[in-house]
């Protein structure tokens, strides 16, 4: 798994702190932006981030790219539908060389288990090349491809779409693969907000777990408090 943060809002602490701001200040943005001190941007995010006032989150976005995932994954990434995406297309990549699969870690550990999932996908591509080799157009070969089968996509997502993405995906009892994702992009992101993403993630890092009778038993550590 390939994950890169190719853009994000300049300085988006400053950014979403101005725009909070503006709603009880006599200037405008603009002026609110260049002046605010590191001070005044941490007092306005604090605000912002625990009266649940999340609107101006919105004004900040980032753009990551995402390559060497499973189709399984990309098919539960675009269900957080305030997002966009560009995805590689199956109808237009026909695969020239075998393509790679994604080996869930329970199959890998598991040499028989191994020996028949990588029987089964190479049926499937020998059949799909077959297909293409029938004259069959790939829209319609592609039918036959499996989950498994290694994507590539652009996700871009404002820090309130993020803050919920995180906290749904980074917890213990998301699906692995997109649990692996969401881990890293957290880890990119934090270092351009370190102060809204301090204690972004799983629901059990600010308070109590979630996921109700279904909690996974192990929560994450506390994160830090905000000052």
């Amino acid at each position: 798994m390939d994950v890169r943060l190719l853009y994000h809002t300049p300085d988006p602490e400053r950014a979403i702190a101005a725009a909070a701001r503006l709603c009880y200040a006599p200037v405008g943005a603009a002026e609110l932006l260049e002046t605010m001190s590191e001070d005044a941007v941490k007092r306005v995010l604090k605000t912002v981030l625990t009266s649940g006032h999340l609107s101006t989150l919105e004004h900040a976005s980032y753009t990551f790219a995402i390559d060497g995932v499973s189709r399984a994954l990309t098919h539960q990434l675009v269900r957080h539908r305030l997002a966009s995406y560009n995805q590689q297309s199956q109808r237009y990549v026909t695969y020239a060389e075998d393509p790679d699969f994604i080996i869930p870690p329970s199959v890998a550990d598991q040499p028989a288990a191994l020996e028949t999932f990588s029987a089964a996908t190479d049926a499937l591509f020998t059949a799909y090349r077959a297909l293409l080799d029938a004259g069959v157009p790939a829209e319609d070969a592609r039918y036959l491809l499996p989950n498994a089968m290694e994507t590539k996509i652009v996700v871009t997502m404002n820090i309130r779409e993020l803050l919920h993405f995180f906290e749904l995906r980074c917890c213990k009892r998301a699906q692995w693969e997109i649990r692996e994702l969401s881990l890293h992009m957290l880890d990119l992101a934090e270092k351009t907000a370190p102060y809204i993403f301090m204690d972004a993630g799983a629901a059990c890092r600010r308070g109590p777990c979630s996921e109700g009778k279904m909690t996974c038993g192990d929560p994450y550590p506390k994160a830090p408090r905000r000052e």
